[in-house]
């Protein structure tokens, strides 16, 4: 158990329903763990924003379940190297961290505040696979000797619309590796509107998945993403391919 000053959350019986409904079984610890790293993450909004959702019945849902719905799709590949873009508080990638410990994670945030976060909530649920960059996605997406083409998953969560998202997540991914994309309800509608900007990116759409959460857009790479892309810092989200 990981030895932190924080009681952790209990999860709920929606959330544990839920959960067995998407066929995981937790080892010993990984509960405990989640319920460390959910009240690490309602007290840490006390000072600044990470999340809207501090309810605690709620955040087991949207913050945890959400995450986890990932878990079957990663397992399946055998993945063993995996970056999280725009992480923010964490998730999806730290829940799904602890419940994967032989897989690498790595988060990429940009905002100072949140991946000190990361790295501190990492460090108290005891996840020794987790590395957290300080730095933009488009920045990382062209670094070809670390990270360009270089992880079986790339996973996004509540980062942008997906003409935006595809071009942030796309260059990270290896050839034959998976992008994962935790969308709303509007998934559709944002898929027909990418569908130029996935091609150009060596993108294919192979399916989408419902969750009781949302909808995870599965995207394949292909080819390699074009040199060109990402565009520099800000440029996807000013100029989003069309």
């Amino acid at each position: 158990m990981p030895c932190v000053n924080v009681r952790p959350l209990d999860p709920t019986p929606q959330f544990l329903t839920e959960i067995a409904s998407l066929g995981i079984k937790f080892d010993s610890g990984d509960i405990a763990r989640l319920g460390v790293y959910l009240a690490l993450l309602i007290e840490a909004n006390r000072s600044f924003n990470l999340t809207r959702i501090t309810e605690p019945g709620e955040a087991w849902m949207r913050h945890i379940f959400d995450s986890l719905t990932l878990l079957p799709l990663i397992a399946s590949t055998g993945a063993q190297r995996v970056c999280d873009v725009g992480s923010g508080g964490g998730t999806p990638a730290i829940p799904l961290a602890i419940c994967l410990p032989s897989v690498a994670f790595t988060l990429v945030e940009s905002t100072g505040k949140k991946a000190r976060f990361c790295e501190q909530a990492a460090l108290d649920c005891d996840c020794e696979n987790v590395t957290v960059i300080t730095d933009r996605a488009e920045t990382i997406g062209q670094d070809h000797r670390t990270h360009r083409e270089a992880y079986d998953v790339v996973t996004a969560r509540a980062v942008g619309r997906m003409c935006v998202v595809a071009e942030l997540t796309a260059a990270p991914a290896r050839v034959g590796g998976l992008v994962l994309l935790i969308k709303g309800e509007q998934a559709e509608t944002e898929l027909a509107e990418a569908r130029g900007a996935l091609d150009t990116l060596g993108l294919a759409h192979v399916e989408t998945v419902p969750t009781p959460t949302g909808r995870v857009v599965v995207l394949e790479k292909q080819r390699k993403t074009p040199r060109l892309y990402p565009r520099r810092p800000g440029e996807p989200k000013r100029v989003p391919l069309r």
